[in-house]
């Protein structure tokens, strides 16, 4: 089961980091600056969190493993397409295209980790799955340089139609079904806006989805920088990525071994603490660097964003499972919620920030940095908000507080 959900999770980051090779030859073939190439991202992000909205509902109401293989097929055709592409135009709908079907299995999957186990199993399946997925950032880059150095860059969306495919195949005879028709919502578009507008109306679920949401922020801020940030900044070539996404994608296996090993031993509440302090640290730690370094080196530039990773690998598992667990007749419809919320702010950090940022180490780190805070922020609040709850006797259920997870 974690072999396959963290194969169905890695589908999406593959489809943004094997791309970032091949920006420079895309870019020369289809008359397209560096701004330009940074909307394949934006445009990608946020087809995904437009869907994300009903992939979640769709597995509430169809059963997850139905929408999977929907998903994945569509997936597999859109690459295709974009592989197939001469012009950007023709690019930007294919990749929204994909967008459209790429959050299928890390969202539905999420629902399935709860459908099949509950409190510290839960935690250390999550985690799992997290070091799984931990490895296509690090992998999916090297793989996207490896492939240009023997062919043109079509054929890394080629590789994502077979990786689809693949996964496919592996779904249709190894996943069972966990969300049987006895569970089932009804897909009526007016039960839906209810659910979700009631779920939106819970504080609780807005404290923890930004916590998470921002905290992650901080390192997607160089992920979706890492074509300027290797190639100009680092002065590295295309097939030398690895130099920023293993060290950083190695901090994220370690966090989540960590909240494996520490599940049912070390409380979620102090787990998480511990990982919104390393993220803080890393960014103290960037902005140190930035400063004082006027040439940035490998490995040293990229040390801070590994301990950065390993913070949110810490904290991540615990917040998903909190949010999960607040709505249990409407997990697919709370984790699609959870991931808009998140890639609403990545397709803003990709779009907008990250062209505004890059241009800098110091503006990396602050940008970085800030995103770190604001998280740090909102989990303060939630976390003294439940302690609030905690001492007014009327207090609905929803308000406990995560110590007691």
């Amino acid at each position: 089961m974690a072999l396959l959900l963290g194969g169905l999770a890695m589908f999406g980051p593959f489809s943004i980091d094997t791309l970032f090779p091949a920006f420079p030859q895309i870019g020369a073939q289809m008359g397209a600056d560096a701004l330009a190439m940074q909307q394949t991202i934006s445009v990608y992000l946020l087809a995904y969190a437009a869907m994300s909205l009903l992939h979640g509902p769709l597995s509430d109401a169809l059963g997850r493993k139905r929408v999977i293989v929907s998903g994945l097929l569509v997936f597999a055709l859109a690459s295709m397409g974009c592989a197939l592409a001469v012009t950007l135009p023709q690019l930007l709908v294919f990749r929204a295209l994909q967008g459209l079907s790429a959050g299928v299995g890390l969202i539905v999957g999420r629902a399935v980790i709860r459908d099949v186990l509950h409190g510290h199993d839960a935690q250390r399946l999550m985690s799992q799955v997290s070091m799984i997925f931990g490895i296509a950032p690090a992998v999916a880059p090297v793989l996207g340089g490896w492939l240009l150095g023997w062919t043109r860059w079509p054929a890394i969306f080629w590789f994502l139609a077979a990786f689809a495919l693949a996964l496919l195949a592996a779904v249709w005879r190894a996943l069972p079904e966990t969300h049987l028709p006895a569970a089932r919502l009804p897909l009526h578009p007016r039960a839906l806006l209810r659910g979700y507008a009631g779920i939106l109306r819970n504080a609780r679920f807005w404290r923890l989805s930004a916590a998470a949401a921002l905290n992650f922020g901080a390192l997607f801020v160089y992920i979706a920088s890492a074509p300027v940030f290797v190639l100009e900044r680092l002065r590295l070539g295309p097939q030398q990525f690895g130099w920023f996404f293993i060290p950083m994608i190695s901090g994220m296996m370690l966090g989540a071994f960590v909240s494996g090993r520490a599940a049912g031993r070390v409380t979620g509440a102090r787990m998480a603490a511990l990982g919104f302090a390393c993220c803080l640290l890393a960014a103290v730690l960037n902005i140190a660097q930035a400063a004082l370094v006027p040439l940035p080196v490998v490995p040293w530039a990229v040390l801070p964003t590994s301990l950065n990773a390993f913070g949110i690998a810490l904290a991540f598992p615990i917040i998903t499972l909190a949010i999960l667990d607040m709505y249990p007749q409407q997990r697919g419809g709370a984790s699609s919620l959870q991931a808009f919320i998140g890639l609403l702010v990545n397709a803003l950090v990709a779009g907008l920030l990250s062209p505004l940022l890059s241009g800098s180490m110091l503006a990396l780190a602050l940008g970085a940095a800030a995103f770190s805070v604001a998280g740090w922020l909102f989990w303060w609040w939630e976390t003294h908000a439940g302690r609030r709850a905690v001492r007014m006797p009327d207090a609905p259920a929803a308000l406990e507080p995560l110590q007691e997870l």
